[in-house]
């Protein structure tokens, strides 16, 4: 079609449509809404769950435009946005949301928009390739690639990101774009499906109050244009507030104010509260809410209770009397007239729009790309791993076939298979870091679970892990003087990948459901110490009282180890050239008497035995890693 104009729209029913088709928002009504959760109170050994008021009999309709969620902290803005876009936990919600009088669509979240507060776009990647990964996923694969480009440079340039289209967001480490241009960036990611309904959660956070000015008059101009836009903000400037079209006032989960957004003041100076000249409005509803009598005539101070809690009441009793209250329930009556359609239903379903494999390509490509241009976690972890292979190199330098040998040649395994376990403790960052980013995009239809685990575990153990280890081998090896064989030698590089890959399972099974790197460190910290102990070499392992032995089968350095016990001192003899009778009485000489002495079985079955044991392990590590990933989401 050379020459037409292209667009792509997602219309209400989820579908994507060609040319010729015009933006229509669709009218989000909300009947009787009512959360609460439960929150456990009392000492850890008895505890007591009590349920806790969210949201509180909310009513109303927003309609195309854009409409303003407002309330103090804590008054439940986040969580009432949440419920309108269908992302929280069903567990403790009644009421119903209906989208142009119809329930939501199962997967609703993955049709409708939604900006999260913090920024959650790949940093390491420029404006660009962030929509076109957006894109390559939420669009279906019906829709051609040269349209998907197209719909990605439409975006550039009405998001008004053209001079910066091929920069970096930008992380800690990468100086990026400012912070304006991420909001914008982050708002881009969600519009390219088009969506009949927009939401975001405190779009001004981080901002400063030009920027934040210049990011509502973007979406003013986008609501403007017929989509329905729904935000939750705190405390907006004047020149912010006026660009609203409909406003919901909350108190503690309660509606004090639902409608427009310019009639409010005329609202609250009927039931006697009047804003003085050159106040702010934002600013003189959360002196209202918050109790403020400055703000109230003096002539009715003596009608408000003075608590907080009174004056709470008495908002929502007057709210709940006006003429725009009853107008409000008698249309949300009309809308719901004939809809009895279950409600829980449409919370839960995730669908999405390209194959298994399209996903795998995608995020597996920018998993890859993002650990490339991140040197923190590529370039130096070579770096490090050469140094430490270069310090335990240089401490056990050419160890000898002799009785010194022995202890010389432990110590070195040890130490080699100690470090690969402490050095997987830098996997603990790989979920965490990206907790909100997998959590926001896989709700949103972006790629499934399996996908995101998948790529991740690939680009982590064969690059972070195996790299390492084989650069380690190569420069450690060599210089202890370990057995100069070449199957010695690639074994033991084979038992140190497999030890490293083990110790980041154990490690992601540790952190996936974490939320801090330093909790998630000390947890893994204590399995490795406690680990290292039954490892062998800090107490004989035969020795061990019966009661405590079966500690060792859980032990990683446990089995490291031994295999490369097996692999190093099989076959040696550590008197080769002294006289028998210049040998000490109880000095080994024979590389198996010592694995003997240390409980080491050197069969062919005993030595790979230890790799079987390590890859159950890892394969029960991974299996309770992914688990705790689907858990993540599985309320949301």
């Amino acid at each position: 079609m050379a020459g037409e104009q292209v667009t792509i729209e997602l219309g209400k029913a989820g579908k994507v449509q060609g040319a010729g088709t015009s933006q229509q928002g669709a009218a989000v009504s909300f009947h009787n809404i009512h959360y609460k959760v439960n929150q456990a109170k009392g000492c850890l050994c008895w505890r007591k769950k009590s349920a806790k008021d969210i949201l509180i009999d909310l009513n109303g309709i927003m309609k195309p435009g854009l409409n303003a969620i407002m309330g103090a902290t804590g008054s439940g803005k986040s969580s009432f946005l949440d419920v309108l876009a269908a992302r929280k936990d069903p567990a403790g919600l009644s009421g119903q949301v209906l989208i142009d009088g119809a329930p939501q669509p199962p997967n609703f979240k993955c049709l409708s928009g939604y900006v999260v507060q913090d920024d959650v776009v790949m940093g390491t990647l420029t404006v660009r390739e962030n929509f076109s990964f957006s894109a390559a996923l939420r669009l279906p694969s019906s829709v051609s690639q040269a349209i998907k480009e197209q719909k990605v440079e439409e975006l550039i340039q009405q998001l008004g990101l053209s001079r910066v289209a091929d920069s970096r967001v930008g992380t800690q480490l990468i100086r990026g774009i400012s912070g304006g241009e991420r909001k914008r960036t982050n708002i881009g990611m969600e519009l390219i499906i088009n969506p009949p309904v927009l939401f975001l959660d405190e779009p001004t956070t981080g901002l400063d109050a030009s920027t934040a000015n210049s990011v509502l008059m973007l979406l003013k101009r986008m609501a403007n244009s017929g989509r329905t836009i729904i935000l939750s903000i705190h405390q907006p400037r004047y020149s912010i507030y006026r660009l609203f079209d409909s406003l919901t006032l909350l108190v503690n989960g309660r509606q004090v104010y639902h409608g427009a957004a310019q009639s409010a003041l005329d609202y609250f100076s009927d039931i006697g509260y009047t804003c003085e000249p050159h106040n702010n409005p934002a600013d003189f509803f959360l002196d209202v809410i918050n109790g403020d009598s400055t703000s109230v005539d003096k002539e009715d101070l003596d009608s408000v209770l003075k608590s907080r809690k009174g004056i709470e009441d008495k908002l929502v009793e007057d709210y709940r009397s006006c003429p725009d209250f009853k107008r409000t329930k008698a249309e949300l009556e009309r809308i719901a007239q004939g809809n009895g359609t279950d409600r829980s239903s449409s919370y839960r379903t995730v669908t999405y729009s390209t194959s298994f494999l399209t996903q795998f390509h995608w995020v597996l490509k920018r998993t890859f790309r993002n650990l490339m241009l991140n040197p923190q976690t590529s370039v130096a972890q070579m770096a490090v791993t050469l140094f430490l292979a270069l310090i335990v190199g240089a401490i056990f330098f050419n160890v000898q076939d002799d009785p010194s040998g022995i202890q010389n040649r432990f110590g070195a395994l040890f130490f080699i298979i100690v470090n690969q376990c402490f050095s997987s403790l830098s996997s603990a960052e790989l979920f965490i870091a990206e907790r909100k980013l997998f959590v926001h995009e896989s709700i949103s239809g972006y790629y499934r679970i399996s996908v995101y685990f998948l790529s991740k575990i690939l680009s982590d153990i064969l690059t972070l892990r195996a790299f390492p280890a084989i650069l380690f081998s190569c420069v450690a090896y060599f210089m202890i003087g370990l057995k100069p064989t070449a199957e010695a030698f690639f074994l033991f590089m084979f038992t140190v990948i497999l030890v490293a890959y083990t110790a980041t399972a154990m490690a992601l099974a540790i952190s996936a459901d974490q939320t801090v790197v330093a909790i998630a460190n000390i947890f893994m910290t204590i399995a490795c110490v406690f680990m290292m102990i039954f490892a062998g070499l800090l107490v004989n392992l035969p020795s061990i009282v019966s009661w405590l032995a079966w500690l060792k089968y859980l032990s990683i350095p446990r089995y490291g180890l031994a295999a490369l016990q097996v692999n190093e001192f099989y076959g040696l003899n550590f008197c080769r050239g002294l006289n028998s009778s210049s040998i000490p009485p109880g000095t080994i000489c024979e590389g198996q008497d010592f694995l003997t002495e240390q409980g080491v079985d050197y069969s062919s079955w005993g030595f790979w035995q230890n790799h079987v044991a390590l890859g159950v392990m890892s394969a029960c590590f991974l299996a309770i890693a992914y688990l705790k990933l689907r858990f993540i989401n599985k309320f949301t």
